[in-house]
């Protein structure tokens, strides 16, 4: 009689059982008819690469009642879920709890491949969540749910983002507590071994106690020690060896050579190192992760962004941070300025610009009742709008990392140390192979553990790390110094730089105070026409303008527009009023050199306002420290050359009566000669030149004005401690060679002792954590007493005037 034998097969597309009868195309089977139509699906879109990189990577399939996502029909729940909607492009973020590799990202960005309405799909991996931008004439949001549920990813939806349940990922806890039940069962049956020094216990019960040990090693082997192979496999699948590499070989090493001695008879193993050395692995990383977090440089949003809002109360107006607005708030929204959160349009003419939500640049129109989505950019008249939703500071700022922002800056450091990492592993690996040689012709008996030791002591996770914790508690601490940075990156920008490049107007003036007199004739009523028009724009001159005319009634002006570099056009009575430069409302070109700005009503020019700046306190001190320190320092101002005897000493090089293009061609030119700018304007005439930079930083007055060109928003208060800013970035450039130094020292004294098989591994298990743990708490201690230190006040006076203005002398 033959019998007929069953041979299991594994689904192609998620890996679990098919049961009896699965379904077989393309000689592949699926569990079920879900992973085919997925699989199907993926095939007619030629998209079947996703197989390729990773074995089985797709989720199982829920199978779907066909209303299940009905509810996302109701307009509501759409206007709930949706941060973004007009009459074509809708833009939503979804938690996808089935993320869970690289081949899941690389289906999920690649949506647009199977649906060409899909515009772009960003998954944040840490965060399994993927952001989406879709066209929604011909896809709904029910539609789109369905096609990304249809792959295995279905979203977990909640209507109540108050409730936000906290996910914990308790397999790993199962993991230690696996392993440590089993190193204190395999501990606990190896005491006859270890007392037993006359070979009284019988041999019958020491095979017994044996093979009890091999199976209790097995969970530790296949199930504790699971996410070191996984990691493994996937460094190698890319080429890339990674840390876990060398932890997998040596758990292996040891189970592997523990096995055969206790199969052969030939001796009792080392299981209990070896159940010892993953529960302490384990433990480590569970002590390194609590550890992180309480050291924690994950910036509060809400707290360092230093940007405000014009909040009108009863008829009055007044400036409030970010963090402080209410739903219900009625804000001003003035040219060029950011709408900080959704929003209804209650008086103005909007023209929203949503290029930085979903990069299309054509002005939207809006009228009074209107809904208006946060990160949108009014582009005419000032507008009053009221808050919808609290503030999402973290929403702006992923708009302001969005791609088109992003800048092509090297970092040497940053190289240096992914390049070491990279060779770290190969090295350890050839030091083993050497050792295990070594060893064999002195004594055998010692190579398992020395090599196992060397794979385990090892350990490259503080290059990995130093970089991170430095440059992250250097943003955490700028923060508190009003220096908000977009990310890590501007801290090695700003430590590397050697060239200052500073606007003037509104960047080293102050932008609300100063001497300003008026030349020429304006009857009340057209000063009440040209403060109602400077009140639109957010120019550090118009602003003063407004100031200057505060007693002055407003009345209404239409189609205002503002021209960079120019000036501002609007009308009354369809007739056309200008304010700007000589050449912009067509008066004959000054022979001063004063800083004026001209009104023109009709045809005739009313006369000019002119300027004499103040300046910034402190900045005399700022500019004598930044020379002294090094830094090249040069002017570029759209106005006049008024001030060029007075900045001339603390300048190399100044340039006046430049346009926005020409500020651009000058940065661009100095990084050619090899130089590393650092671009400060006041991101609206500037803005070209502070992308240009190698990093741009952008003062902030209590003007919302939000800049996503700039790399760096600075409180107009902090621009003493802009020298302060750049020290504490080049000190925690020390603080990291010298934890290199520390990290190279702990692994030659570690793998010199792992060599001469003077460590077990269970102490290598320890050890190395817990020098992670010690280079991190060295970073952190480091940049925070850098930090003490350059708060404490300095005592260096300067005994010289400004010619214009008086400046404190102190810093």
């Amino acid at each position: 009689m033959i019998e007929e034998v069953k041979v299991k097969s594994t689904c192609y597309h998620c890996g679990e059982d098919c049961q009896d009868a699965p379904i077989k195309a393309d000689d592949r089977e699926f569990c079920c008819q879900g992973c085919f139509a997925v699989y199907d699906l993926l095939r007619g879109n030629d998209m079947v690469d996703y197989y390729e990189m990773e074995k089985t990577p797709g989720s199982k399939r829920v199978e779907e009642h066909g209303n299940r996502w009905a509810f996302l029909d109701n307009e509501e729940v759409k206007r709930s879920l949706l941060s973004f909607f007009d009459a074509h492009i809708s833009k939503a973020t979804f938690y996808i709890p089935a993320v869970h590799c690289s081949s899941c990202i690389w289906l999920l960005e690649n949506l647009h491949i199977l649906n060409n309405n899909i515009r772009q799909a960003t998954v944040n991996f840490t965060k399994k969540e993927v952001a989406i931008t879709w066209q929604n004439e011909n896809l709904s949001l029910r539609q789109l749910v369905e096609l990304i549920s249809k792959l295995g990813y279905a979203p977990d939806i909640s209507l109540n983002k108050n409730e936000k349940e906290v996910k914990t990922d308790r397999s790993f806890y199962y993991k230690i507590g696996i392993a440590g039940f089993c190193f204190g069962n395999i501990m606990m049956l190896s005491l006859p071994e270890y007392l037993d020094t006359k070979n009284l216990v019988d041999p019958e019960y020491q095979v017994f106690f044996t093979f009890l040990n091999l199976i209790l090693v097995l969970p530790v082997v296949f199930y504790s020690s699971y996410d070191f192979y996984k990691s493994a496999w996937n460094g190698l699948k890319y080429k890339y060896l990674n840390l876990d590499l060398t932890i997998a070989l040596g758990i292996l090493t040891i189970f592997g050579r523990s096995a055969y001695e206790m199969i052969t008879l030939s001796g009792a193993g080392y299981m209990d190192s070896l159940s010892g050395l993953v529960f302490f692995l384990l433990i480590g990383r569970w002590y390194q992760s609590k550890t992180y977090e309480a050291l924690g440089f994950e910036r509060d949003y809400n707290s360092y962004f230093p940007v405000a809002a014009t909040v009108v109360k009863e008829g009055k107006e007044e400036t409030v941070l970010l963090k402080d607005l209410q739903v219900g708030d009625r804000i001003l929204i003035r040219n060029q300025e950011l709408i900080p959160a959704d929003a209804k349009l209650m008086k103005g003419e909007g023209k929203i610009d949503y290029a930085f939500v979903t990069g299309e640049s054509d002005p939207v129109c809006k009228s009074s009742g209107d809904f208006m989505y946060a990160g949108g950019r009014q582009t005419g008249g000032m507008i009053e709008v009221e808050i919808q939703k609290p503030v999402e500071s973290s929403y702006l700022t992923q708009l302001w990392n969005q791609e088109v922002f992003k800048k092509n800056n090297q970092f040497q450091l940053t190289e240096v140390v992914s390049s070491l990492s990279k060779r770290f592993t190969y090295f350890i690996i050839i030091l083993s192979i050497i050792t295990a040689g070594y060893w064999y012709f002195q004594d055998a008996s010692k190579i398992w553990n020395t090599v196992t030791a060397v794979l385990i002591v090892a350990c490259p996770c503080a290059l990995a790390l130093v970089i991170p914790f430095s440059f992250g508690n250097v943003l955490r601490v700028l923060g508190k110094w009003g220096f908000y940075m977009k990310s890590s990156d501007s801290v090695e920008a700003l430590a590397t730089a050697d060239t200052v490049v500073l606007d003037k107007t509104g960047t080293i003036t102050q932008k609300t105070k100063g001497k300003l007199s008026f030349e020429g004739h304006l009857s009340a009523k057209e000063k009440s026409l040209v403060k109602s028009i400077v009140r639109n724009s957010t120019h550090p001159l118009s602003q003063m303008i407004n100031n200057h005319l505060d007693e002055y009634a407003l009345v209404k002006v239409e189609d205002f527009e503002e021209i960079s570099g120019s000036g501002l056009k609007a009308y009354f009575n369809n007739e056309v009023i200008k304010i700007g430069s000589a050449k912009w409302v067509g008066a004959e070109k000054p022979d001063g050199k004063q800083t004026r700005v001209y009104i023109s009503l009709g045809n005739e020019v009313k006369g000019y306002f002119e300027f004499v700046p103040q300046y910034r306190e402190g900045l005399l001190n700022q500019l004598v420290q930044l020379k002294d320190a090094g830094i090249n320092l040069h002017l570029l101002s759209g106005d006049n050359d008024q001030e060029k005897e007075t900045l001339s000493p603390y300048f190399d090089e100044l340039k006046f009566n430049q346009q926005p293009m020409e500020k651009l061609e000058y940065i661009r030119n100095l990084k050619s000669q090899g130089r590393k700018v650092i671009m400060i304007g006041d991101g609206l005439n500037d803005a070209g030149a502070l992308q240009e930079s190698q990093l741009g930083i952008s003062v902030s007055d209590d003007i919302y004005h939000f800049s996503p060109a700039c790399d760096v928003i600075m409180d107009a208060k902090s621009f003493p401690k802009l020298q302060d800013a750049m020290k504490l970035a080049k000190s925690s450039m020390k603080v990291i060679k010298i934890a290199f130094v520390l990290s190279f020292l702990y692994n030659i004294i570690g793998l010199s002792f792992a060599v001469t098989a003077q460590l077990s591994p269970i102490v290598c298990a320890i050890l190395m954590p817990l020098s992670s743990v010690t280079i991190v708490g060295f970073v952190t201690g480091g940049i925070r007493w850098w930090a003490s230190k350059l708060e404490k006040p300095k005592t260096r006076v300067i005994q010289k005037d400004w010619q214009t203005s008086k400046v404190p002398q102190t810093t």
